[in-house]
């Protein structure tokens, strides 16, 4: 099984830098993409590629966030939204089952706009773990692929010193991804098979980021433990750029 995720900052913008191209030869199962900025009724049949049953969950906000699943086989049910009002309204979750297999596509909000969206994001972190408690209760195999916005160590950014004050690093956001490990019901699945150094999924627009690679890990596939040694391989896609991410492609034992 073969899952991608990515976020695309604007899934027309991707369109036009040829990603449904490179996607049409990946041979993914499912594909999760986060920030689409768009509203449905604003993408034709190029934004439904086959042979996929695509899914998309809008911001209500135009223009905004969205999040969207694609997947080779219908799912049993699909679920729009975590059910909690303020996080819903901007389009940051959408999950697809498939018997005991639940595959998320999740955008967790940026606190690098200012005070007040820090502190929404700290919010939005808190009722998260109280979901990820919830399906760990349910027994489910759960993939959480997207944006979770946090490099959690000092090897997932390059300059880490002096980003620690930085929103996507602060000491309080890598703590909170340190819980969600620590009782070893949530794993990082890149970081099961590997270990290197500058392994980078996103890139500022700004300077020289991507051509010096001065990049940070914040797109993840965060597994529940039961799919922990059902990870094969790992590889994060750079010979074109889509976007200001690049896609994670991550391969699993059936």
């Amino acid at each position: 099984m073969r899952i991608i995720t990515l976020n695309a900052n604007g899934i027309r913008s991707a369109q036009r830098k040829g990603f449904f191209e490179w996607l049409a030869q990946q041979n993914a199962d499912v594909v999760c993409i986060q920030e689409t900025k768009a509203q449905i009724e604003q993408l034709d049949e190029t934004f439904h590629p086959v042979p996929y049953h695509c899914f998309y969950h809008d911001a209500e906000k135009k223009g905004y966030s969205g999040v969207a699943l694609y997947c080779k086989t219908k799912p049993d049910a699909v679920i729009y939204g975590i059910g909690i009002d303020d996080i819903d309204r901007e389009g940051r979750f959408i999950e697809a089952r498939f018997g005991n297999l639940s595959v998320i596509s999740l955008y967790l909000p940026s606190g690098s706009s200012g005070d007040e969206r820090q502190a929404f994001k700290f919010s939005v972190l808190e009722r998260f773990r109280n979901y990820l408690q919830t399906c760990v209760t349910n027994g489910r195999d759960t993939i959480i692929c997207g944006d979770w916005n946090i490099a959690h160590k000092a090897i997932d950014l390059k300059n880490w010193r002096g980003n620690q004050k930085n929103s996507g690093f602060l000491p309080e956001e890598r703590a909170w991804l340190d819980a969600v490990f620590a009782d070893e019901h949530w794993f990082d699945a890149f970081r099961l098979v590997n270990q290197d150094s500058e392994q980078y999924t996103w890139w500022s627009n700004r300077g020289q980021a991507w051509a010096k690679n001065v990049g940070w890990r914040i797109d993840y596939q965060i597994i529940s433990a039961s799919l922990q040694h059902r990870v094969k391989a790992t590889s994060i896609y750079k010979t074109e750029r889509f976007s200001d991410h690049a896609p994670l492609i991550i391969d699993y034992n059936d």
